[in-house]
């Protein structure tokens, strides 16, 4: 069947858009919106200048499939529609405010419950079977392909050219109307539906977001530079994180929502109504004592289900090794002291670090205890790093 066969009349796609947005809203979306392929910006010079700038880090994967996040007929190009929603994950509480003791961790609010991938997709993909069907009870053959932020799909400039969002100077979606604390769905469909009006930027002269970045990672407005992001350094990042960052994550163990945080525009934020993403209290500003304590097997109970889990155990222990040094408190030093003979490299070179910010005197003690016996060159660095070189 040709695409002109295929083609709904206006009446139909007014049908299919009722229904979409009817649905939406039972399924607790908070902004839907409509594009087709030929209304969304050419997004290739953009996404080059960003690979060719090294922005993207060690997220080599952004680099692959690029035709595919240029444009989204290089994606699907049956592609005629796209369905861009957005569903709500804002905290209960200031956002900025933090925990009260340096002896306890920050966790990003998306992170604080089930993982957002398995929830907002489940709800997409009934979003989208729903307009097939209504498609095919009003006589007219569609597809879907559904995505949540795991596919080659710039959401972002989707949400904009669907009129949900625009993309702000920290190249986040931000709302008018529901603000920023929000994840985005996408589905690309056959069908011809009639699409919205774009939205443009409303951040005028404001740039609270890029002042409030702890490690300056927007080199200009509306660009990012993972490499000094807390975000990526914190989940994506395997190795030692970067000493000129240290000092700077204070207490943030998983992700960081500064630039979030501050835009004006969360006046209009609605805090999570979904259950699996109201935060867990176990969640909310954790122990550093306990979280530093999980092997894997622990660490695999404790996060199952949360987008934490795929980040990895060693990775985890090591943020929070470093929130730790932060801390000032040198009554963790001994749960420090058991993570200088862990078996993981990147976990023990943070205990490094930490042991130096809070051993004082006692740190020749752990060298000699621990530091002799090392062997891996990058925790050797450590140790050499905080006065003790056993050259």
């Amino acid at each position: 069947m040709t695409a002109e066969a295929c083609a709904p009349s206006d009446r139909i796609a007014a049908r299919l858009r009722r229904r979409l947005d009817a649905e939406a809203a039972r399924l607790g979306f908070s902004a839907l919106g409509v594009t087709t392929p030929e209304r969304v910006p050419d997004l290739a010079g953009d996404l080059q200048g960003f690979l060719a700038a090294g922005h993207h880090a060690s997220m080599g994967w952004m680099a692959e499939r690029t035709e595919w996040r240029a444009a989204p007929r290089g994606l699907w190009p049956e592609v005629r529609s796209i369905v861009v929603v957005a569903f709500d994950y804002g905290p209960q509480g200031d956002a900025l405010a933090g925990p009260a003791s340096p002896e306890r961790g920050v966790i990003s609010a998306y992170a604080r419950n089930r993982d957002y991938h398995d929830v907002v997709k489940g709800k997409l993909k009934e979003l989208a079977g729903g307009l097939v069907g209504e498609a095919r009870r009003a006589g007219v053959d569609g597809d879907v392909k559904v995505f949540v932020d795991t596919a080659p799909v710039m959401e972002k400039p989707l949400a904009a050219a669907a009129g949900i969002a625009w993309q702000g100077k920290n190249t986040l979606a931000v709302s008018r109307r529901i603000g920023g604390w929000f994840f985005l769905g996408v589905i690309y469909t056959t069908l011809g539906l009639t699409a919205d009006a774009a939205e443009r930027s409303h951040c005028g002269s404001c740039r609270a977001c890029l002042d409030a970045c702890p490690t300056d990672a927007f080199p200009v407005p509306h660009q990012l530079d993972a490499r000094r992001c807390i975000s990526y350094l914190t989940i994506e990042h395997a190795g030692p994180i970067p000493v000129e960052f240290r000092a700077a994550m204070a207490n943030r163990i998983y992700g960081c929502d500064d630039c979030l945080a501050v835009c004006p525009w969360n006046k209009f934020a609605v805090a999570a109504r979904e259950a699996k993403l109201v935060a867990r209290p176990d969640l909310v500003d954790p122990p550093l004592a306990d979280l530093v304590e999980l092997d894997d097997a622990a660490f695999r109970v404790r996060f199952a289900g949360s987008p934490i889990k795929r980040t990895g155990r060693d990775r985890f222990v090591r943020n929070v090794l470093i929130a730790i040094g932060n801390s000032g408190d040198p009554g963790l030093l001994p749960a420090v002291e058991r993570r200088l003979c862990d078996e993981a490299a990147v976990v023990r070179g943070a205990a490094v670090w930490a042991a130096g910010r809070l051993a004082g005197a006692d740190a020749a003690r752990l060298f000699e205890a621990h530091g002799r016996a090392e062997t891996d060159p990058e925790v050797l660095a450590e140790w050499a790093a905080v006065g003790f070189d056993r050259r």
